[in-house]
């Protein structure tokens, strides 16, 4: 018995032995090494200056926490930090900041996950590290349930939207802390100018948190690092409350409460509420109108990438009060009174103009667009008032309104304007004319289309088929389709015309001019018309007139339409009469094979193609005759040989068929305005195949053409101009001669 209890104990020490040798070295290889550093509030402690901070620490309820294993940040600000804290609280000490105001100390200087001053620069992208990219990190401070105030005046128990336009459940939406590293500054192509212009009182010293300077970097601790600071830096507001904080700014913020801004109830919140705290208050998510450029309230930029706040945020242009209302008065609302009148998207346009979706660096301030493509139009030096930094981007309170594209040039006087909503919606759409006219550095005259006048003329929009539809004016005759909007769209090209030279300043005199969509129109002592006006017997007379950044616009009473006549049939009306100097030129080409007599139609002459015809007066045509250019009947009167108008001969057939398209310029309309110059193809084909050439040259008011053989043909301006389907006709003084 005695011999097995001495094996039993044998067994059992050597049991222990080898358990005791397998922990040892278990510990040896994962156990804390015996140099690691101990966590972050022992650190604190340790170092004897952070007395206050651990104060706050201890009063917050993170001492657990910091004194734990963990991967944390923490930009601890020092005991002299705070000494500047209480000055500038009127304090004397910690023991009179409450538990309130040192969570929010502490939170917000505590950010997820280790960092060195190496990495801090670095954006954390789904893919890896990527150098020099970030300046801020998410931090363990969120604002949660509040209170908050509807439009209608309601208080309701509130969460902010984590999401443009929308809420994500569980997600906090943690505030973001920017710092600025000489790395990250460096790739932004920043520099020490961009943070000073945001903290005047504070020197750039290539690591800073906010206002503060880093004393000491990457001081580390078991549970992350310690990057000591010169100042406590309490939570940035947003700019949703930035903006409600302010009162100078209250006109603006009430444009995004009334219009832009919804509190949705949501169930799952408002259990969450309950079981939080107990109370049964409904909760309700606070959301921006998800057209705009961001919301707000939003504290995580895109969240396309989980931490793409750390690389970019918000920036914003803040009117004050009188500024806003002001513009309010003078621009957006002359045409339409008050808001609630005027349409949504106007708003949402004005405010996104005001809205930009990326930070907008002081010194890239002028060449950084918004969502609408558009840089400033104020300086960041002359016309900024009030210039923060904030948890979601960057604010810029305005002494000017930055004024938009959509408004400031010609498009926004039918933009503005309730009577001109079909032209607005016709702009709009494909080929989108609405943008050229908002180029501000193109200058446009424009004839403005109400819907009073488009509709007279059979034009509207069917809202339930989504098309543009046209009823025969005096009838009950409609066409719903894509062709009635391609027809729309060929009048609105007609009605706007690119001016660089002031050209349209006046319409006294007269004179002609190429529009936006190739055709030609005409203008004489305040009237204007087009080939469709020509061929309908009406002139639009000028009602009055406005400028813009980019222009002028004439509010007319009529349309400019097109003309659905031929080249031939216009050249019929021009030279059917003996008497008219278009005579001898029609006669041939009436006769001619290249002319259809039923349709009025000119072989090689197609649809949709821009022509000029060159017509030699009759004189110039007997000149033609003479030389043998022309068919003739070999008899000989007054000096001259007599045309033969109706040649039967296929080779005098053929003479007739090339002169006529050495005399017609294809795909161009060329017409005396000074900006027409050079070779132009004509319609007729030399022997290789290759299209015989014209050269034109042209001042305001003269023209002239020279052929390949350096003959001369002045245009007969009195006579000439003369508009067609994409087509002007003009009258010269000599032939052209073509090259066989």
């Amino acid at each position: 018995m005695k011999k097995r209890v001495i094996n039993v104990m044998a067994i059992a020490f050597f049991a222990i032995a080898v358990t005791g040798c397998r922990k040892k070295a278990f510990d040896d290889y994962y156990g804390a090494p015996s140099n690691l550093a101990a966590p972050i509030y022992q650190v604190l402690q340790a170092k004897g200056n952070f007395k206050n901070l651990l104060a706050c620490i201890d009063k917050s309820g993170y001492k657990s926490i910091l004194s734990a294993a963990g991967y944390w940040t923490m930009f601890a600000p020092d005991d002299n930090a705070f000494a500047k804290f209480f000055t500038d609280r009127g304090i004397t000490s910690v023991d009179q900041i409450d538990s309130g105001t040192a969570a929010k100390i502490v939170t917000y200087s505590l950010v997820y996950n280790a960092f060195a001053k190496a990495r801090l620069g670095d954006y954390q992208s789904p893919t890896g590290w990527m150098p020099n990219l970030a300046f801020k990190r998410r931090t363990t401070n969120y604002q949660g349930f509040y209170k908050d105030t509807t439009a209608a005046g309601v208080q309701v128990t509130a969460l902010s939207s984590n999401r443009n336009g929308g809420f994500v459940l569980g997600d906090n939406d943690n505030k973001y802390i920017p710092y600025f590293l000489s790395n990250y500054m460096t790739r932004r192509g920043i520099t020490a100018y961009d943070y000073n212009y945001f903290y005047p009182n504070t020197t750039y010293t290539g690591f800073n948190v906010v206002n503060a300077t880093v004393v000491t970097s990457d001081i580390p601790a078991q549970n992350g690092y310690i990057h000591e600071i010169d100042k406590v830096i309490m939570p940035l507001p947003n700019i949703d409350q930035y903006l409600a904080a302010n009162p100078q700014y209250s006109e603006f913020k009430k444009l995004f409460d009334k219009y832009m801004v919804s509190f949705v109830l949501n169930a799952d919140a408002t259990n969450n509420y309950k079981n939080i705290t107990g109370l049964t208050n409904s909760v309700y998510i606070k959301m921006f109108n998800a057209s705009l450029a961001f919301s707000p309230n939003n504290e995580n930029y895109l969240k396309i990438d989980d931490n793409d706040g750390q690389k970019d945020g918000w920036s914003i242009l803040a009117p004050t009060n009188a500024v806003l209302d002001a513009y309010l008065n003078n621009v957006i609302l002359q045409r339409y009174g008050t808001l609630d009148a005027l349409p949504p998207q106007v708003l949402i346009d004005f405010l996104n103009s005001q809205m930009w979706p990326g930070t907008m660096w002081p010194s890239l301030f002028a060449n950084t667009n918004n969502l609408q493509g558009q840089a400033p139009t104020i300086s960041a030096t002359a016309d900024i008032i009030d210039k923060q930094v904030l948890s979601n981007g960057l604010f810029y309170g305005t002494s000017k309104i930055h004024e938009s594209n959509l408004f400031r040039t010609v498009f926004g006087k039918a933009y503005l304007d309730p009577k001109y909503s079909l032209m607005t919606r016709a702009l709009n759409q494909a080929p989108g004319y609405g943008v050229y006219m908002q180029t501000p550095n193109v200058k446009y005259t424009v004839f403005m289309l109400s819907d009073k006048v488009l509709r007279a003329r059979g034009y509207d929009y069917n809202t339930l088929q989504s098309q543009w539809q046209y009823t025969t004016p005096g009838t009950t005759t409609t066409t719903i389709s894509a062709a009635v909007g391609a027809n729309l769209q060929r009048i609105i090209a007609t009605s706007i015309v690119q001016t660089p030279n002031n050209e349209l300043e006046t319409l006294s005199g007269s004179g002609i001019i190429a529009t936006l969509g190739g055709e030609c129109i005409k203008w004489s002592a305040n009237t204007v018309f087009s080939a469709g006006a020509q061929d309908s017997g009406y002139v639009l007379h000028i009602d009055s007139t406005a400028t813009a950044y980019n222009g002028r616009v004439y509010y007319v009473d009529n349309l400019l339409t097109y003309s659905t006549n031929t080249l031939g049939n216009n050249i019929k009306k021009l030279g059917s009469a003996t008497t008219s100097p278009y005579n001898y030129f029609y006669q041939y080409l009436s006769n001619s094979p290249s002319f259809n007599t039923t349709t009025g139609d000119i072989l090689g002459v197609q649809l949709g193609v821009f022509y000029t015809a060159l017509i030699p007066n009759n004189a110039a045509i007997q000149a033609a005759v003479n030389a043998g250019l022309l068919p003739t009947t070999g008899v000989t009167s007054g000096g001259n040989l007599v045309p033969n108008f109706n040649p039967t001969a296929q080779s005098d057939r053929t003479l007739v068929s090339n002169f006529i398209q050495y005399h017609i310029i294809n795909k161009t309309t060329a017409i005396p305005d000074g900006l027409q110059t050079g070779n132009f193809p004509t319609l007729f084909q030399n022997q290789a195949g290759n299209p015989d050439l014209v050269n034109v040259s042209s001042s305001p008011g003269s023209m002239k053409i020279t052929d390949n053989f350096g003959r001369i043909a002045n245009v007969v301006i009195a006579s000439s101009n003369n508009l067609a389907d994409r087509c002007v006709i003009h009258l010269i003084d000599n032939y052209l001669q073509y090259t066989p």
